[in-house]
């Protein structure tokens, strides 16, 4: 393990500790803070809840996008790759094949898709804009599935096209790939999670 250094193991000074705590609150995500000042609560009262710590809450958003066109074209996977960087801000990272599939012309390593895992400040943020901006954008668009949960209070849903998200400059994209959104949370159960999330704003069908 490594020793941590003098500077590492001193304590802030109340200055220091009143200045971040200061930033943070400035910095806070507009749905971070509603969490915080409204949501927890409510949580509480639904399950019962002593702690505010076992509260469920996010996690992390995972955004993923599979690039079966990269087997043929060598454009599509920096298109992708753009296209996730438009969309949360973050360098995305290149899936690879694990193994080779003849049948597909899949070679061992040849990239086939990107991802991006955000947290914080840009896991509420981005979520903010899913709900009150890129869903609303969605053609036909009649609220989300309730069965999408992973049995641990986890949703994925799909985005056919990126091109609902307002961040991205299609003229400079060739190819408009669709991605899955999976969003963790800390919840115990479906029920857990549904609660959460629908309190969190995100447009579940009745």
């Amino acid at each position: 393990a490594r020793t941590p250094s003098r500077t590492e193991l001193q304590e802030p000074s109340m200055s220091d500790t009143a200045e971040t705590a200061t930033e943070e609150a400035q910095a806070a995500p507009r749905l971070k803070t509603h969490f915080e000042e409204q949501i927890v609560l409510r949580l509480m009262e639904r399950f019962d809840l002593k702690n505010r710590m076992a509260v469920p809450r996010l996690h992390k958003v995972a955004l993923n996008m599979g690039v079966g066109e990269a087997v043929s074209d060598q454009n599509a996977m920096a298109d992708a790759v753009a296209t996730l960087r438009g969309i949360t801000g973050q360098q995305p990272v290149v899936t690879r094949a694990r193994r080779s599939v003849a049948g597909f012309h899949v070679r061992e390593g040849m990239p086939l898709g990107c991802k991006v895992t955000l947290r914080g400040k840009r896991m509420y943020e981005f979520l903010d804009r899913l709900i009150s901006v890129v869903l609303p954008r969605v053609r036909d668009f009649r609220g989300l599935s309730r069965s999408a949960f992973d049995g641990t209070g986890n949703y994925t849903l799909g985005i056919v096209e990126s091109a609902v998200f307002p961040e991205l400059d299609l003229d400079k994209l060739k190819n408009i790939f669709g991605l899955d959104v999976t969003i963790v949370t800390t919840a115990r159960t479906d029920q857990e999670g549904f609660e959460l999330l629908s309190l969190l704003g995100m447009p579940f069908q009745q």
